[in-house]
């Protein structure tokens, strides 16, 4: 663990001009590339539409089977690896700024895997989850939207029951928290204690983040058997044990306050009107354009650009709904929590609080002032600078 040398109290967050300007460089690079890219996105969807690439990826799988659920795995990876293969520029210049503002230290060959790895599993789950939706839109034409919502439901509490055990394993490298790190083990198990749970040491996990990261981060995952909490090995390196501390408090609070399942009731009530508003626009496009782009009815496989392009638009809009809830009714909660449970255990507690965030912000160059209107729309947790301020003004108890 990191020793902290004596320094002055902190009063705010701040970086030194060289890490100010890198900061404010990155910031203002990522958020172009978040709505070049969003708008990118579109435009791809278009151009697929534009040029009938579904109903010649549609007509190619009805050649090779008349089965529709090989016909899904037929039309699926080949709509997706257009896709991706024409967006992968904007994650090869966002894995090259990392490099080049030190926040990854992954070579190309091991970005290459795992983007590789992504993409497979991704053809694999999305081919099973399309044939679902067509096999419900087929089966009730009116109806499939609140059908599928009900379905998708229990399909991402598998999927996040099942990630931390199956598919993050694919990418990183973990190991019980109390291998190298039981001074952690220990200072998690007291926060729990304080607040009144049990969580075993086996429940606590170590990621090996430093092998492409020089971030810090830690976080819960998982629902049931698999609930855990897992710390980077970058956060063990980073930050003194009391500053650590302060970070699992935040991380048990996720675990106390259910937050896992408030996010999910999130995502289903979001879900549930982006189905019924997708349901009534993709209606609306294939009663005017469907014949224009060679498509046949909401059934046809050539109607999933149509589909995901009005999907695009009904996501990139429930952003700040989604960020806002997530930034202040999970992120922000954790924060109190883990101020309210180190309050009683460890001594000077805001300024710990304060320390650690000055710290993640540091690594990550957190920009120290970001637009109201970025933090509203971009933002899932609470930004430093505002983490920093209520975490030197809080008072125990507090929500």
């Amino acid at each position: 663990m990191q020793v902290r040398a004596s320094a002055a109290p902190i009063t705010h967050y701040s970086l030194p001009p060289d890490l100010l300007a890198k900061s404010h460089a990155l910031y203002t690079v990522r958020t172009t590339m978040h709505f070049a890219e969003t708008i990118y996105g579109i435009i791809l969807l278009l151009l697929v539409l534009r040029f009938h690439l579904g109903p010649k990826f549609r007509d190619l799988a009805e050649r090779v089977t008349r089965i529709r659920f090989f016909q899904a795995f037929i039309f699926v990876p080949l709509f997706t690896i257009v896709i991706d293969v024409l967006s992968l520029p904007f994650g090869l210049y966002s894995h090259r700024l990392s490099l080049a503002y030190g926040l990854s230290v992954q070579r190309w060959g091991s970005w290459f895997w795992d983007w590789t790895k992504s993409e497979l599993i991704g053809m694999f789950i999305g081919s099973l989850l399309i044939w679902l939706l067509y096999w419900l839109i087929r089966k009730s034409p009116q109806r499939w939207w609140f059908y599928a919502w009900l379905v998708i439901m229990p399909i991402m509490v598998f999927f996040v029951w099942v990630i931390p055990v199956v598919l993050d394993p694919i990418f990183d490298h973990f190991e019980p928290l109390s291998k190298d790190h039981m001074e952690l083990v220990e200072a998690t198990q007291k926060i729990a204690k304080a607040a009144g749970v049990d969580i075993s040491s086996d429940r606590m996990f170590l990621m090996k983040a430093s092998e492409k990261v020089t971030t810090a981060n830690a976080y819960v995952t998982g629902v049931g058997s698999t609930n855990r909490v897992v710390v980077w090995d970058t956060t063990a390196k980073q930050l003194t044990v009391p500053e650590a501390t302060f970070v699992l408090g935040h991380e048990m609070g996720h675990y106390v306050l259910h937050h896992i399942y408030k996010g999910l009731a999130c995502a289903s009530i979001l879900l549930f009107f982006g189905f019924w508003i997708a349901f009534h626009l993709i209606r609306a496009f294939l009663s005017r354009w469907g014949a224009h782009f060679n498509i046949r009815d909401i059934a046809d496989w050539a109607s999933l650009p149509a589909l995901m392009l009005i999907a695009s638009l009904i996501g990139f809009l429930a952003e700040p709904i989604s960020n806002t809830f997530i930034r202040t009714q999970i992120e922000h909660k954790a924060d109190v929590y883990g101020l309210n449970i180190t309050s009683g255990i460890t001594p000077d507690y805001r300024q710990v609080a304060a320390q650690s965030f000055q710290s993640l912000g540091e690594h990550s160059l957190s920009y120290p002032y970001p637009s109201k209107l970025m933090v509203f729309w971009l933002y899932d947790h609470p930004d430093i600078s505002s983490r920093v301020d209520f975490a030197l003004h809080f008072e125990p108890g507090q929500q």
